[in-house]
């Protein structure tokens, strides 16, 4: 049985959780930044089991959207054999700024 997809990530993305990583560390404690990981996880996981469960983004067609907090929205593409992490946008940005 197919455990799921393989999960790669788009440079774009390592550096959006990068960036949300080092934010968290300055401004937040140690067990919610667990927290953040455990919920970044349990949605990874879900992607790669069942990619078509999220909603297609009004960006492209072939880019779909998972909320992952009230702050950051996960956009993924699903490939023949893998999901590419695109990005974790901020939601508090100008939308203009995605890059997907």
């Amino acid at each position: 049985m197919k455990s799921g997809y393989k999960i790669d990530w788009a440079d774009e993305a390592t550096r959006n959780l990068d960036s949300i990583i080092d934010y968290l560390t300055i401004n937040w404690t140690d067990k919610e930044i667990r927290n953040f990981y455990r919920k970044l996880d349990k949605r990874l996981s879900i992607i790669s089991k069942n990619p078509f469960t999220f909603p297609p983004s009004d960006l492209k067609s072939n880019v779909r959207r998972c909320v992952l907090t009230e702050q950051t929205t996960i956009y993924y593409e699903i490939k023949s054999d893998s999901i590419v992490i695109l990005s974790l946008f901020d939601t508090r940005k100008y939308p203009g700024s995605l890059k997907v």
